[in-house]
């Protein structure tokens, strides 16, 4: 497989190039990273002359992304579908869109995702991919190749852009002395209008007063495990109930919770529904989270994952030590 401008590899660009009508489809429970990635290529492409929608599973869970909600289709019609090609964002399993995958999947399709796991499909005429396991966001990804198709970024384009970048790297302080390209690509959308304050304010504000609420209760069930190397806490049916996705506020959450001396992993378990939990893993440093994610059929980053297994919290908490005793040995 060639590559073109910019690294991007050139059967995403020719499979773009010869196509006049595209889905935009993201892994389910998007965070602002796969938000950010499809509206922005949608954007892109629309300016190409091309047709271009973008298809989500939902729910839209973060506070963040309630604004932008209302541009996606949650259920493609027949329409849409015809003479559509897809292009799957920021996951590269077709499972991973959710229940949408099914009415989908006979359509010929690309990959643009920064998601390092074994699973990723090799490149064929059918499923040309963009992958860069490198790359801390996908958006990322999605600047290079709307620059390697020489359109010049928008305003909104590049807020979206930056929106994706800031969400997957902590506001950047998941980053290190390797990661120079990030802030340049950072500086250049900020250059296009970009405005990280604004950004930083849709990210962090507009909390509700049940979020904290929620947060204190999770904080107060923490325990400790493996010498204090990992905390594990949750959340009841019952809070679930009450406070609905909206009280959720995971990333200052994990922050606190990484913040403790000596923890190098995290775990939340919640009971969404009488048998089934979603557990979010956080780590920091060299232990990989991703792995454990992926022992489950979930997936994520290194230091950033999630999954959902069947069961209770006891049940769920006691498979969760159970991994992590073959981390911590």
């Amino acid at each position: 497989m060639g590559t073109g401008e910019k690294g991007v590899p050139e059967d995403i660009i020719s499979f773009i190039k010869t196509g006049s009508k595209f889905i935009i489809a993201g892994h389910k429970e998007p965070d602002g990273d796969c938000v950010g990635s499809q509206l922005a290529l949608r954007s892109a492409l629309i300016r190409m002359g091309k047709e271009a929608l973008v298809c989500s599973a939902g729910p839209f869970k973060r506070t963040e992304l309630k604004d932008y909600s209302n541009q996606f289709k949650f259920i493609p019609t027949e329409e849409d579908k015809t003479g559509s090609r897809l292009i799957l964002v920021d996951c590269s399993n077709m499972e991973r869109i959710g229940e949408i995958h099914e009415t989908l999947k006979k359509l010929p399709h690309a990959i643009i995702d920064h998601h390092a796991a074994a699973s990723h499909p090799q490149s064929t005429p059918k499923a040309p991919v963009y992958l860069d396991a490198n790359s801390p966001s996908c958006t990322l990804l999605i600047k290079k190749l709307i620059n390697a198709f020489n359109l010049e970024l928008t305003k909104e384009e590049a807020s979206l852009l930056l929106f994706g970048i800031c969400t997957d790297t902590g506001f950047f302080r998941h980053l290190t002395n390797k990661d120079g390209e990030v802030f340049e690509a950072a500086a250049n959308l900020v250059r296009h209008g970009a405005n990280p304050k604004k950004i930083f304010s849709i990210m962090n504000g507009g909390k509700s007063l049940n979020s904290r609420i929620l947060m204190g209760n999770i904080l107060s069930r923490i325990e400790s495990y493996f010498r204090g190397r990992l905390t594990i806490s949750h959340e009841t049916l019952e809070e679930f109930k009450v406070y609905g996705l909206e009280g959720r506020d995971s990333d200052a959450l994990f922050q606190m919770l990484l913040a403790i001396e000596g923890v190098e992993a995290a775990v939340i378990i919640r009971q969404e529904c009488a048998d089934n939990c979603t557990v979010s893993l956080r780590s920091v440093d060299k232990i990989n989270v991703a792995q454990i994610a992926a022992s489950f059929n979930g997936g994520g980053h290194k230091n950033a994952s999630g999954l959902t297994m069947q069961g209770n919290i006891s049940s769920v908490k006691k498979i969760m030590l159970e991994a992590f005793s073959k981390v911590f040995y």
